[in-house]
């Protein structure tokens, strides 16, 4: 970023974890990945028009701009406003940044939805903790066991340890708020074109490859911080938490989804993955880890306590690598 030194952005991280662990999701102003989700909405539908007759490619051709146009206003308009700050006050441009790539990571509000499942879940109201389950997944939720709402749970605190924070937290630090919100919105897109069925596989394809290329490095990373992170946790094992990326994680269909979630799996020594029910048609997802035990609700509390773990330990590298360049 032209504003901010390697320093100076390594302070706005650390800024923004502190920021997130304290406050999480604002709920006012509007979150800016609302407004991304927005633009993608009104983009979609003014690319796609009629797309009878037109071969894939050209599909493809419509989704390559879709994303091209959403990435570039997402950092543009970020770069601007974080500009417009600094040119006020230099503090104001900071406080501006570390809020807005803040906005970015969601360490609390990945906890707080975890928690809403896990609560009903241990005082046995099933029935509700389906609810919170079906606001953070998209598989069926009607039947779901409470193993099954455990590992819905459990996956969805594991896989967004990556896309909710250790990426947004790289690209701060390389880039300041813009590549952060870059980032925010290449995961944006991924989440709501980057399917792999009928209506998306062709118009959905760029946003879907960008955000597996974006977040290839950070995933790795993941799995080494989850690794570290269970030999910090007690009653967790790390030298299976990294067997068990070497074993499974290249079978999930994602190239870097797999890494985080066998890391978990391993660390606790659950299987995640299996059976879903997708608009009541069955899927078999890839199976992470081996069931030494049976999944029970509090493996959602241990995921979260991974989660903030790496957190910490994230936090603990920023600030390392900013003494060690003064």
């Amino acid at each position: 970023m032209i504003f901010y030194s390697l320093q100076e952005t390594l302070l706005l991280a650390a800024a923004a974890i502190v920021i997130d662990w304290i406050i999480g999701d604002p709920k006012w102003p509007t979150h800016p990945v609302i407004w991304i989700g927005r633009l993608i909405r009104v983009l979609e539908k003014r690319l796609r028009g009629k797309e009878e007759g037109r071969d894939a490619a050209r599909v493809k051709g419509t989704g390559i701009i879709l994303t091209i146009v959403t990435l570039s206003a997402s950092f543009g308009i970020m770069w601007a406003v974080t500009a417009a700050a600094a040119w006020i006050h230099p503090w104001l441009g900071y406080a501006v940044s570390a809020w807005f790539i803040s906005t970015t990571i969601a360490v609390k509000g990945l906890k707080d939805a975890a928690m809403l499942v896990y609560r009903p879940l241990a005082a046995g109201n099933l029935e509700d903790a389906r609810k919170f389950v079906g606001y953070i997944v998209g598989r069926d939720t009607a039947n779901l066991t409470p193993p099954e709402a455990s590992r819905a749970a459990v996956e969805t605190v594991a896989e967004n340890t990556v896309d909710a924070f250790v990426s947004p937290i790289l690209f701060a630090i390389l880039g300041g708020a813009p590549l952060a919100m870059l980032y925010r919105a290449t995961n944006t897109l991924d989440s709501m074109v980057g399917y792999r069925n009928d209506n998306y596989v062709n118009f959905g394809w760029c946003s879907a490859r960008t955000d597996d290329a974006l977040n290839y490095i950070p995933a790795r990373l993941t799995g080494l911080l989850l690794t570290l992170a269970a030999f910090l946790n007690g009653g967790m094992s790390a030298a299976r938490s990294w067997a068990s990326v070497r074993r499974f994680a290249r079978y999930h269909p994602s190239p870097n989804s797999g890494i985080p979630e066998s890391a978990v799996a391993g660390a606790l020594g659950i299987e995640l993955g299996g059976l879903n029910y997708y608009f009541g048609q069955p899927s078999e997802r890839a199976r992470m880890g081996w069931p030494i035990r049976a999944m029970e609700p509090f493996d959602i509390v241990r995921s979260v306590r991974l989660l903030y773990t790496v957190s910490i330990l994230m936090m603990a590298g920023v600030l390392g690598l900013w003494l060690l360049l003064r």
